[in-house]
């Protein structure tokens, strides 16, 4: 069986040869469906680490504590607005809850900055010192403030590299610099690395923190002191995030006095509940194109089907002759299954190398990350396989159940 199959194989790629134009079309939907299940899927795996590479930039221990809540269509989100959460509050949380490694808070605004003739409109964020080591983040210049700074309401401030690019001339220094918030003027003592996006879509390097007490009494022109725009919590183990979720919750509902048959008048949330929605959103984007993406296949499977059939009314009376001369009907069938499959073949190496190519020009030109696994290669190949399987069946079927004297007497 195994030289027969070669055989069969080599016959099959003469008979391809001889129509070269004819075989290269019909190759043509198989070779567009791989390159296209594998461009996708790249896509779609690049843009799901990408996500993962964002959520880490968070911080995969870090829970954070939105005032107020709300619910529409069945999720519950944070409502900013509200006023239900105070350094208080993150400072008995921080004493109550062990498994908390430490806890800080912020409140920020969007307003105008202004450094001489430059100005930009920013998320100003009022935070508590040790907010910047929670969510891992370290300085390319200058140092953070300190508690010092805090309790004496100083104005001094630090900014992402988005502010600086927007405030200072290329190459200008900007640590050390006076900035204007509200027309307050702030000296920058430092400049944070830069984070990219983060896992919802916005600049994290587009930020302004400057302390607390000076964001409350200078810039913000708080009505209610002491409250606070967000709790930021981190444990030292991200395992130990659930249980440190619940005791929040439990802590945070004690202090606001809610009732049994009352809802929480704030939210929580950590990087884990957000990864898992944004990994969700990519796989589901990944199966789409994969799906639409496999539609070509199929159209090619078709294109496949036809020519066979075409080729076997054209190769009847040769199929007569070989029954004459004692072919099987299993040998007509393999015969045929084989140039099949040999089609499919051919167009699915084709189309992994285009795939390939399309994805690198898609980061190029785009500027989308394409991740490229052989699991995705290795799954796109044995489609392409099964789909010249499945619709080459028919046709062979058809020319091995010929009548050798009637495939004999066809002109």
């Amino acid at each position: 069986m195994p030289a027969f199959i070669w055989l069969t194989t080599v016959t099959a790629l003469r008979i391809l040869g001889r129509n070269r134009l004819r075989a290269g079309l019909t190759m043509l939907g198989i070779i567009i469906g791989v390159a296209a299940v594998i461009a996708m899927v790249g896509i779609g795996e690049g843009a799901k680490r990408a996500v993962q590479a964002q959520i880490a930039s968070i911080g995969t221990n870090v829970v954070i504590v939105f005032p107020g809540a709300t619910t529409v269509s069945g999720v519950r989100s944070g409502q900013g607005g509200a006023v239900t959460l105070t350094v208080a509050d993150a400072l008995d949380i921080k004493k109550r809850i062990p498994l908390l490694a430490d806890t800080g808070w912020a409140k920020r605004d969007v307003m105008q900055i202004v450094n001489g003739n430059r100005n930009w409109n920013g998320p100003v964020s009022g935070i508590s010192p040790n907010y910047l080591t929670i969510r891992d983040w370290s300085f390319t210049s200058g140092g953070a403030f300190t508690q010092a700074d805090l309790d004496s309401a100083a104005r001094v401030a630090l900014i992402g590299q988005t502010v600086v690019e927007n405030l200072f001339e290329p190459g200008e220094e900007p640590v050390g610099a006076v900035i204007r918030i509200r027309n307050v003027p702030f000296r920058v003592i430092g400049v944070l690395t830069p984070k990219g996006q983060s896992a919802q879509g916005s600049d994290q390097d587009d930020v302004i923190f400057i302390p607390f007490t000076t964001g409350e009494r200078k810039v913000f022109g708080t009505s209610f002191l002491g409250s606070v725009g967000a709790i930021v919590g981190s444990t030292d183990r991200p395992e130990d995030l659930p249980e440190a979720v619940d005791q929040i919750r439990e802590v945070l509902r004690m202090r606001h006095r809610l009732q049994y048959e009352q809802n929480d008048d704030f939210t929580v949330r950590t990087q884990v509940d957000i990864g898992k929605v944004q990994e969700g959103t990519s796989q589901t984007l990944t199966i789409m194109l994969f799906s639409i993406a496999s539609v070509s296949l199929v159209v090619g499977g078709i294109g496949i089907m036809n020519i066979l059939l075409v080729s076997v009314t054209e190769r009847t009376r040769e199929i007569g002759v070989r029954m004459a001369v004692g072919a099987k009907r299993r040998h007509i069938l393999m015969q045929f299954l084989i140039e099949a499959m040999t089609l499919s073949l051919l167009g699915g190496i084709a189309g992994i190398a285009f795939g390939i190519v399309g994805a690198k020009l898609t980061t190029i030109v785009a500027g989308w990350p394409t991740i490229i696994s052989g699991d995705v290669i290795g799954v796109a190949f044995l489609f392409s396989l099964a789909v010249g399987l499945f619709f080459g069946l028919y046709p062979a079927r058809k020319a091995s159940r010929l009548n050798p004297i009637d495939a004999l007497r066809y002109e």
